[in-house]
């Protein structure tokens, strides 16, 4: 019992140290670091110094996208009033791209707004369906974009570079006198940095029945999920890896018809999807949500079958904005959402191996347990698949009750730290070696 309470204590405290880190950015913790000097990068520098296409950088080229094609609807246009986009074509080609470069797009602006008075961000190439560029250019993908200073001041272009890094983009490239190339990764290549989340109007279903919005749960709520079978079981929740009730951002959205359920997660998020309409779980297999298609099968709960999940066929895939952001983990990896069997990882597109790496945590948590941290458990148990008698189809598939408010947040102290710093060490082995930020 001493040992055990010893280990305990060690493992909080490193938690604690290292509980920062999550599926998205923290104000982390000590002291207030001071604005850090920023120095302009010089013509033909580039950070970080490595190639564009490596993973160390933007990572792969993954095809040109064209007006055609399905990922036209992955790219999104970009109204910001603080950008002058040249748009030559007159087609507003130049404002399409992806979520992630409009991100790090309207984030420079406002940098470059703070930095010279009077003086905006101006894009001169953004997706390029012309075919202008070299080949394989993340143009073509909406990954990257080519600017300037609304002023075209060459002598703001170093420090112009030096805010582009800042603003988060993956690639900054002073590429000549004219312009500074920048450049981001693919939406799912940034699972482990940007995380993957349901939205704050996510629906899961607790021990007795009842649906709960995900954003009320609290450590040692048992919900609805699956074990490795297909098997519908109550697990633990365990914590959230990352969680902002007032953020607004797109999710992808699946609805399914027969029965009907829509689920919106982002888009580098794992759900389960079938090679067939068989629920045998041999054929089940996690993928990102961007790579779910119209035609495909998921899991879901309701129908007949008031006690075991059934296929139901994928009638439609688009993206909307949603306010509210959740990473829930539960001790079985997995969770109904809105009535649709889910992974809580988005790691790599591998349910097993971030399942296994999570297992420290799950041990964690069982020695909370056992110390009394968490609150005393269900009698149901999560092994044998048994589910209380209130557990109907009518329940998964209620939609949330609009304009619900949501309950004041609870603070769940250590419960909630660390299962960021795994996420992150798996997704650095997983994406690439550790680059210089500098040349």
């Amino acid at each position: 019992m001493v040992l055990m309470r010893v280990m305990l204590n060690a493992l909080v405290c490193l938690l604690l140290v290292c509980g920062g880190w999550s599926c998205g950015p923290g104000r982390g913790y000590g002291k207030r670091r001071h604005p850090k000097k920023l120095t302009p990068l010089a013509l033909k520098q580039f950070i970080p110094n490595v190639a564009e296409k490596t993973l160390g950088a933007s990572g792969k080229y993954e095809g040109k996208i064209s007006r055609n094609s399905e990922r036209f609807k992955d790219l999104t246009p970009n109204y910001n009033p603080d950008i002058i986009f040249k748009d030559e074509e007159n087609t507003n080609a130049d404002r399409l791209m992806t979520q992630r470069c409009k991100d790090k797009l309207n984030s420079l602006a406002i940098s470059v707004m703070n930095q010279w008075h009077g003086v905006k961000l101006r894009v001169t190439e953004g997706w390029d369906e012309d075919g202008h560029h070299s080949e394989e250019s993340l143009h073509y993908e909406g990954r990257a974009v080519d600017i300037t200073t609304s002023d075209r001041d060459k002598s703001k272009y170093g420090m112009l570079s030096r805010l582009a890094v800042e603003a988060g983009f993956d690639w900054v490239y002073y590429e000549s006198k004219a312009h500074i190339h920048c450049s981001v990764k693919a939406e799912n290549s940034v699972a482990a940095k940007s995380g993957g989340c349901f939205s704050g109007s996510s629906m899961v279903i607790l021990a007795e029945g009842r649906t709960k919005p995900m954003k009320d749960l609290h450590v040692g709520d048992q919900v609805l999920a699956a074990d490795k079978q297909g098997n519908l079981v109550l697990s633990d929740f365990i914590m959230f890896m990352d969680h902002d009730r007032q953020i607004l951002r797109e999710f992808y959205v699946l609805e399914t018809e027969e029965p009907w359920c829509r689920l919106t997660l982002t888009p580098a998020h794992l759900v389960f999807v079938l090679n067939g309409n068989s629920t045998n779980s041999s054929g089940m297999r996690a993928v990102f949500a961007s790579h779910v298609r119209e035609g495909q099968w998921l899991l879901v709960v309701g129908g007949d079958r008031q006690h075991q999940l059934i296929p139901a066929c994928v009638t439609r895939v688009y993206v909307d904005r949603f306010e509210g952001l959740y990473a829930p983990v539960t001790s079985h990896g997995t969770i109904i959402v809105d009535g649709v069997l889910a992974s809580c990882y988005a790691v790599v597109e591998d349910h097993d191996l971030a399942h296994l790496v999570f297992a420290p945590v799950r041990l964690w948590h069982s020695f909370l347990s056992l110390s009394g941290v968490v609150g005393q458990l269900s009698s149901v148990h999560q092994t044998d698949g048994g589910l209380p008698a209130s557990l109907s189809p009518q329940a998964t598939n209620t939609p949330p009750p609009p304009g619900a408010a949501a309950k004041p947040s609870t603070p769940h102290g250590p419960q909630e730290l660390g299962g960021g710093i795994l996420l992150k060490w798996v997704a650095d082995q997983w994406e690439s070696p550790a680059v210089p930020d500098e040349p």
